[in-house]
């Protein structure tokens, strides 16, 4: 099927079946590259290795912007019998930031996922409590407290899973959210003893 368009000089032809993603064009450009250097010697082999890091910068930034936006999961806390000012826990995929909210202010921590050295539950009969003990925050460990159990459960598997990805050096930014979060859930199966 083709689309027509118009523009200044006159109507435009487009094949829909050669429209290309970015991830394409890249591709075709670093071969272009790669075909540029191995067919003339005349080439200078600096502006072409110029070339190629500039490739590679612009994807390893792509990624790191695509993966600072993404909020895998969150929850919040519930306090009896109401919580107006209840605290909040975001995971992405390099930090977690914890919002401790309060009357008149609030109070964010972020921790890397590298620093994190450990990550408790502490059950109670309603609630439980998660405890994320830090490598370089100055207490050592932070404590959410009023937190139902199963979302409990649910922030630790996917943060001790987030540990396992980034030990490996497994880059997550090629997963869509629902993949990431899936297989990080898969990855940190094990039965919680209750």
């Amino acid at each position: 099927m083709d689309l027509k368009t118009s523009n200044q000089s006159g109507s435009v032809k487009i094949d829909t079946e050669k429209l290309y993603t970015q991830h394409e064009v890249d591709r075709l450009l670093d071969k272009k590259v790669v075909g540029i250097s191995s067919q003339s010697t005349g080439v200078n082999e600096e502006a072409v290795a110029s070339s190629r890091k500039k490739i590679k910068d612009k994807r390893t930034i792509a990624n790191l912007v695509k993966k600072s936006n993404r909020i895998l999961a969150s929850i919040s806390t519930h306090g009896l019998p109401f919580d107006f000012f209840p605290d909040v826990i975001n995971v992405e995929e390099e930090r977690i930031t914890i919002i401790k909210r309060h009357l008149l202010s609030s109070e964010i921590h972020s921790v890397d996922i590298k620093n994190i050295s450990n990550v408790f539950i502490n059950k109670s009969i309603i609630f439980s409590q998660l405890v994320i003990i830090s490598k370089t925050y100055e207490e050592n460990d932070i404590r959410i407290s009023y937190l139902r159990t199963e979302d409990a459960v649910f922030i630790r598997r996917i943060i001790e899973g987030l540990r396992v990805f980034i030990s490996k050096k497994i880059e997550t930014a090629n997963y869509t959210k629902k993949e990431l979060v899936s297989k990080l859930i898969e990855l940190s199966t094990t039965e919680i003893v209750t």
